[in-house]
């Protein structure tokens, strides 16, 4: 229909209006006008269609990292072994922050610090990423044949997404010591794993 049509394109103005603010300028500096002027559009359709700058913003955070999550979800599903896919998995990092997405995330993470309300949508964003890790690192820890008494495939998920934050955090600040020996050191873990045999290929149902 030409009407959802209209609507859908409006909503995809003020999305993209509102990621490219998070990102260039951050939540603090993004006003219902602002975002519909950078958007070209009336700034009543901002409270029209999303209800609240808030909704609006946390929409741009999930919308990004879907589209983030199906990049992640393919590349775990190739065949490639696991080290390969790490590595394209760290050169993402970077392409992210370039992109923006780490200063959208943290951006609306410090919003819900101090509004309990958009805590649960935060929860639901990490989850998700959680659960991508969660499936891609089951598999390989079982192929490399680790105790996971030792290695709780959750303790292991937790300290890679804090990693990741750490290291995208950091580097916002342009801060970088010790980042590359870091994943470095992973690196030649994960290879010295895929020496002793590469992890079985998952079964296809």
């Amino acid at each position: 229909m030409v009407i959802a049509t209209a609507r859908q394109e409006v909503e995809g103005s003020l999305l993209d209006a509102a990621e490219r603010l998070l990102v260039d300028r951050g939540y603090a500096g993004i006003s219902t006008r602002v975002v519909a002027k950078e958007a070209g559009v009336n700034h009543g359709l901002v409270h029209y269609y999303f209800g609240s700058m808030e909704n609006l913003l946390f929409q741009v955070l999930e919308r990004f990292t879907d589209r983030l999550i199906e990049r992640q979800r393919a590349m775990y599903a190739t065949d490639a072994p696991f080290l390969d896919k790490w590595r394209t998995a760290m050169r993402f990092l970077g392409e992210d922050l370039a992109a923006g997405y780490p200063k959208v995330w943290l951006e609306l993470q410090a919003m819900a610090w101090n509004r309990p309300e958009f805590r649960a949508r935060v929860a639901r964003v990490n989850a998700a990423w959680r659960a991508v890790l969660t499936e891609a690192f089951e598999n390989a820890m079982r192929g490399y044949g680790l105790d996971r008494n030792r290695f709780p495939v959750d303790a292991m998920v937790s300290l890679v997404m804090t990693f990741n934050q750490g290291v995208q955090l950091e580097q916002l600040l342009d801060v970088d010591d010790g980042h590359a020996a870091l994943l470095a050191m992973i690196d030649r873990w994960l290879a010295s794993l895929e020496s002793n045999g590469q992890p079985r290929r998952r079964s296809k149902r």
